[in-house]
């Protein structure tokens, strides 16, 4: 595409006056950078995936609240985690991490198990223990 025609659609990189980097062709043909404001099949990817993202930390909440799901899945929701990412960040295999996400299994953790977790999760120990999905 040449320099002119890169898109300037609003989106949310505009709203936060943030603009994205990218390729196009100069008036001689020459590749060369130009910034976006963004355009508008990406504007709509972009809010359908956080669209998608608040609807799986919503019923994460209402699984810790109804006792189905322990807070470390509502927490691995908020920060945009899968099973495979968190199990890095705590250094735990990820079937054993998945146990975690039991509420019976979450019960019996110790405190330097929570820690871990609380660490990744950049909250107190206390936070996770005591969040009841409110």
């Amino acid at each position: 595409m040449k320099k002119e025609e890169v898109p300037q659609d609003n989106s949310n990189l505009s709203s936060n006056n943030m603009k994205e980097l990218c390729y196009a062709t100069d008036e001689n043909g020459n590749y060369t950078t130009a910034l976006s404001t963004g355009w508008e099949p990406k504007t709509i990817a972009l809010e359908n995936s956080i669209q998608d993202i608040n609807e799986r930390i919503e019923a994460a909440k209402a699984g810790v609240k109804n006792g189905t799901l322990s807070p470390i899945v509502y927490f691995m929701e908020v920060h945009k985690m899968d099973w495979m990412t968190l199990a890095g960040y705590v250094g735990m295999w990820t079937w054993r991490v998945k146990r975690h996400g039991k509420p019976s299994v979450f019960k019996k953790m110790n405190d330097k198990m929570l820690a871990k977790y609380a660490e990744a999760f950049e909250i107190s120990v206390a936070e996770l223990k005591n969040y009841k999905g409110e």
